[in-house]
C-alpha cells in the first residue's frame, strides 16, 4: 500500500471536498481517502498495483477539480566526458531509469543535463550516481531559480478575488441606490425614474448588474456544473438564487418594454448584485486565510541547512545538503546549523535543540552523542558521522508529521453546505411543481412563471450565506481585539466542542527560560555573598544555567569579583580562584570527584529536585557552602487558566519530555488532571491521537517546533504568541499576549459565536420555510394572499438584516481577565 498527499485546486467549499473524495474512493485499490478543504490537500492510501497516480488525477479532473504536482524540483548538472549525441542519449537513458524522474533534457552543446524530478522519490545523489554509472562525471550542480509556485498561486487567487470584489462593488453600490432609493425617499434623475421612465429604470439596472455577474461568473459555471454532477454546493445556491432574480428581472424588463409598467416594481437585479458582491468579499477573506496554511511546512524546511562541510581526503569541502550521504564525516563550527542527523566522533560542545525539543537549555554533546538536523551549535568544534540524511532526518520526519496531520484533519462541514445538498434540489422541485400545478390548473404562463420565480427568490441564500460568515467575522474580530488570533471560521467552529486541553510544559505552562529560584547557604556565608561568588565564577561561562545565575546577580546589583584562575570541567562544572579562595561550582558529580561532603544539604538537594529544580552546588576551599536552585519558573496565570478550564468541565493534561518526578511536581502546582511525561518530540502527535481515540475533542497548547505536529494533529492547535513561527503557523488559534488565560477566553468566544451562528441559521431558515409555501401559492389556493416576488425580495432582505443585527451582538463579548 502507498500513502500520498496530493494538492487539489478548484474547490470552493466542503461539498467540493466531498465530491472529489467520492470519485477517488470508487477507484480500485483505494483503501482510504480524505480531502481537507482548508489545506486543499488530499491524503490517500492505495494499492499502486491496481491504481496509478494518473488514474487518481483523472478521477479528480472528472469531478471538476485538478491535482497539482507541487513536489517537483529542477536542477542543471554540468557533465564531463560527453563527446557526441550518443553520449547524451546514454546519460538520458541512465537518468530516466530512476523512479521519480519527470523529465530529462541532455544538451551536448553545453554539456549539461536539465532534470525535473520528484523530491520525495529520488535524490540528487542518485541522479549523479546514474550519470557516473553511465561512464561520465557529474560536476557541481546548478540549482535553477526555484519559484514558490504554491505561494504564487495563492497570491494570484487573492489578487483575483480582490479585483472582483472591487469591480462588483463599484457597480453594486449605485445599483442598490437606483433600485432601493425611491422606496426610502431618495431622488433619481427623471431620465431613470421608475415613474417617469420605467424602461430606462430597468435598463440602467441591467447595465450595472452585468459587470457584477461577470465578476461572479465562477458561481454560475461551478454551481451549475455541481448540480449536473449531483453534488450541489454553496455555489449552486448562489447561482440558482441570483440567476432566478436576474432572469425574472429580464422578464420584467420585457413586460415594461411592451407597456406593462407595473413590472417596474418587480425588478430584482439589486438582490443579485449585492449578494454576489458580499459573497465575493467572503471568498476574498477566505483566500487570505487559506493562503497561510502551507507556511508551517515552508518554515520547517527553512530550518534545515542548505549546505554541509564534509571531510573528503582530509580536505574540507562545502557541498549542497542533497549530496550528503550516510557515513560522510561532517565538520561543525560554532554558530553553525547541524545539516543532517549523526553521531559525534570528535570534540565537545553545547547544542541548542529548542527548535526540536522545546527545551530552553542547550544540551552538552561529546563523542558518541547523537546530533539532529536543524539544531544549532552554540559553542565548540565537533566532527560527526552522518547516520540519517534527506527524508530520514528527525527534522524531515517532523515536516512529514505536520503535513500528514494537516492533511488528515477533517474540517467541520459548514451547516449551510450540508443543507445545500438537500435544500437546493428541494427548492427547485417545489418551484417547478408549483408553477406546473398552477399552469395545469388553468392559470396563465405568466402567473406560473411568477410562482416559480417567487419560490426561487424567497429561497435565495442571502441570509443563509450571511449566517455563518457575519458571526465569524465579528467573533474573530473581537478575538483579535483581545489578542486571541483565530485563523478562520473552521477553528472557531471546532473550538466550542473541546473536551480536553493538552498543554506543553516548557514555554507554555512555564516561562521557558532558566531563573534562580532558591539560594540555600551554610552558616558560614550569607545568600547575597554566595550569589556574588557564584556569578563572578560563572561570568566567563556560556552555559545557560550560568547565565541564569549572572542575571540574578545583576538584578541584585552585585559587583563582580575579579577571578585569578578559571577552569571548565566538561560535564561537571567549573573551578575558579577568587579572593584567594578555591571555588567549585557545578553538579553532584563535580562535588563527588573533588571529595566534597554533601550530607548536610542532601535533604535540601532532593527537595529541590522533587520540585523540578536543578541544584547547583558551591564549595569554597574544599567545604560545601550552599546550593543555588535554578528552574524554569511557572507562568503567572497558569494555575488560574487551568482552573477556568476546569470550570468549563474540560480536562487538562500536561505533556513534556521531562522526567515523571519533575513533571508531576509542576502538574500538582497548577492543578493538571493528567501527566504525560518523558514523551519524545516526535511522539507528541501520537499521544494527542491516543487521546482523540478515547472519543475526546482535543486542543493542544504549545510554543515549540516540536509541538507543531501535535498542534496540527489536534482538533484545535493553540500556539503561544511568543513561541516559534512554525508553532504559530501550525496552530488554529494564536495567543498573541502569551497569556494562558486566553485559552479559556478562546473557548468561551467559540461557544458564544457558535450559539450566534445557530440563531442566525434559525432565522435564515425560518424566513425561507415560512416564505416558500406562501410563494408556491399554498395560501392563495386556500383563498389567501399570493406572494408577490417584490415581497419575496423584502422578506429576503429582512432575514439578512436580522442575521447581521444578531451577529453584531457579539461585539459585547468580554474575555476572562488575568
Amino acid at each position: 500500500m502507498k500513502s500520498e498527499i496530493l494538492k487539489i485546486n478548484g474547490m470552493s467549499c466542503a461539498a467540493c471536498a466531498k465530491a472529489s473524495e467520492r470519485v477517488v474512493k470508487k477507484l480500485a485499490g483505494v483503501a482510504e481517502v480524505h480531502v481537507n478543504f482548508a489545506t486543499e490537500k488530499m491524503s490517500l492510501t492505495y494499492d499502486d498495483t491496481k491504481t496509478k497516480r494518473e488514474d487518481i488525477r483523472a478521477a479528480v479532473k472528472k469531478a471538476g477539480y485538478e491535482v497539482v504536482e507541487e513536489d517537483n524540483n529542477e536542477i542543471t548538472i554540468p557533465i564531463e566526458g560527453m563527446t557526441c549525441a550518443a553520449c547524451a542519449r546514454a546519460v538520458d537513458r541512465a537518468i530516466n531509469k530512476l523512479e521519480g524522474i519527470v523529465s530529462v533534457n541532455v544538451n551536448i552543446a553545453t554539456n549539461k543535463a536539465t532534470v525535473v524530478y520528484d523530491t520525495h522519490r529520488v535524490r540528487i545523489s542518485e541522479i549523479k550516481g546514474a550519470i557516473k554509472k553511465a561512464g561520465y562525471v557529474p560536476l557541481e550542480i546548478e540549482k535553477n531559480n526555484e519559484k514558490d509556485y504554491d505561494r504564487e498561486k495563492k497570491e494570484k487567487e487573492m489578487n483575483q478575488f480582490k479585483r472582483k470584489v472591487i469591480l462588483s462593488a463599484i457597480f453594486a453600490i449605485p445599483l442598490l441606490y437606483i433600485a432601493m432609493g425611491p422606496m426610502i425617499g431618495l431622488a433619481l434623475p427623471k431620465i431613470i425614474d421608475h415613474l417617469e421612465n420605467p424602461l430606462n429604470f430597468a435598463m440602467i439596472q441591467i447595465v450595472f448588474v452585468l459587470p457584477v455577474l461577470f465578476a461572479g461568473n465562477n458561481f454560475y459555471t461551478k454551481g451549475f456544473l455541481a448540480i449536473f454532477r449531483r453534488s450541489p454546493n454553496m455555489d449552486s445556491l448562489v447561482a440558482m438564487g441570483t440567476g432566478a432574480a436576474v432572469l425574472y428581472g429580464f422578464y420584467a424588463t420585457y413586460r415594461i418594454a411592451i407597456g406593462d409598467v407595473m413590472y417596474a416594481h418587480d425588478l430584482y437585479f439589486e438582490s443579485a448584485g449585492v449578494i454576489i458582491t458580499l459573497i465575493l468579499l467572503g471568498k476574498y477573506l477566505e483566500a487570505v486565510s487559506k493562503g497561510k496554511t502551507s507556511e508551517a511546512i515552508k518554515k520547517l524546511m527553512e530550518l534545515g541547512s542548505k549546505t554541509a562541510i564534509v571531510l573528503q581526503e582530509e580536505k574540507e569541502i562545502e557541498i549542497p545538503i542533497e549530496e550528503v550521504e550516510v557515513e560522510d564525516v561532517i565538520i561543525i563550527k560554532p554558530g553553525s546549523k547541524i545539516p543532517v542527523d549523526g553521531k559525534v566522533i570528535e570534540g565537545t560542545t553545547f547544542i541548542d535543540e529548542s527548535m526540536l525539543t522545546g527545551e530552553s537549555i542547550p544540551v552538552e554533546k561529546g563523542v558518541g552523542d547523537q546530533v539532529v538536523a536543524g539544531s544549532i551549535n552554540k559553542q565548540g568544534f565537533i566532527k560527526f558521522r552522518a547516520t540519517k540524511v534527506g527524508k530520514d532526518t528527525a527534522l524531515a520526519q517532523i515536516i512529514k508529521l505536520v503535513e500528514e496531520a494537516q492533511g488528515s484533519k477533517a474540517p467541520i462541514a459548514k451547516m449551510a453546505d450540508i443543507v445545500s445538498a438537500y435544500f437546493v434540489p428541494i427548492v427547485f422541485i417545489i418551484a417547478t411543481l408549483s408553477s406546473m400545478t398552477w399552469y395545469i390548473s388553468g392559470e396563465s404562463g405568466v402567473f406560473s412563471l411568477t410562482i416559480f420565480i417567487a419560490v426561487m427568490v424567497i429561497a435565495c441564500p442571502c441570509a443563509l450565506g450571511l449566517a455563518t460568515p457575519t458571526a465569524i467575522m465579528v467573533g474573530t474580530g473581537k478575538g483579535a481585539e483581545y489578542g486571541v488570533l483565530i485563523k478562520g471560521g473552521e477553528a472557531l467552529e471546532r473550538a466550542h466542542k473541546i473536551q480536553t486541553v493538552v498543554f506543553d510544559k516548557t514555554g507554555t505552562i512555564t516561562e521557558g527560560r532558566p531563573e534562580v529560584t532558591d539560594i540555600i547557604t551554610m552558616d558560614t556565608i550569607d545568600e547575597m555573598k554566595l550569589l556574588q561568588i557564584a556569578a563572578s565564577a560563572e561570568k566567563g561561562s556560556e552555559h545557560p544555567l550560568a547565565e541564569a545565575i549572572v542575571k540574578a546577580s545583576e538584578k541584585e546589583n552585585l559587583q563582580m569579583i575579579k577571578i585569578d584562575k578559571f577552569e571548565a570541567i566538561v560535564g561537571s562544572g567549573i573551578e575558579v580562584i577568587l579572593e584567594e579562595k578555591t571555588v567549585l561550582l557545578g553538579n553532584r558529580k563535580l562535588m563527588q570527584d573533588k571529595n566534597i561532603d554533601l550530607l548536610t544539604l542532601e535533604e535540601t538537594s532532593n527537595q529541590l529536585a522533587t520540585e523540578g529544580k536543578t541544584p547547583m552546588y558551591i564549595a569554597i576551599n574544599g567545604k560545601i557552602a550552599g546550593i543555588i536552585g535554578v528552574a524554569d519558573v511557572m507562568k503567572e496565570n497558569s494555575k488560574e487558566a487551568i482552573r477556568k478550564i476546569h470550570d468549563m468541565g474540560i480536562e487538562a493534561i500536561m505533556i513534556t519530555g521531562d522526567n515523571k518526578l519533575t513533571a508531576r511536581a509542576i502538574a500538582k502546582q497548577v492543578g493538571i488532571d493528567r501527566v504525560l511525561a518523558e514523551v519524545l518530540p516526535q511522539d507528541k502527535a501520537n499521544e494527542v491521537e491516543k487521546i482523540q481515540k478515547e472519543g475526546k475533542v482535543v486542543a493542544m497548547v504549545g510554543d515549540g517546533i516540536n509541538d507543531a505536529p501535535a498542534l496540527a494533529r489536534a482538533d484545535i492547535g493553540i500556539a503561544i504568541g511568543s513561541g516559534t513561527d512554525v508553532a504559530i503557523e501550525s496552530a488554529d488559534i494564536v495567543l498573541m499576549k502569551s497569556d494562558l488565560m486566553d485559552v479559556p477566553t478562546a473557548i468561551k468566544l467559540s461557544k458564544r459565536t457558535i450559539k450566534n451562528i445557530k440563531q442566525n441559521l434559525f432565522w435564515a431558515f425560518f424566513y425561507n420555510s415560512l416564505g416558500i409555501p406562501l410563494a408556491a401559492g399554498v395560501f392563495y389556493a386556500l383563498g389567501g394572499p399570493k406572494l408577490n416576488p417584490m415581497f419575496a425580495g423584502a422578506a429576503m432582505s429582512l432575514s439578512s438584516v436580522s442575521v447581521v443585527t444578531n451577529a453584531l451582538r457579539l461585539k459585547k463579548f468580554k474575555p476572562y481577565k488575568s
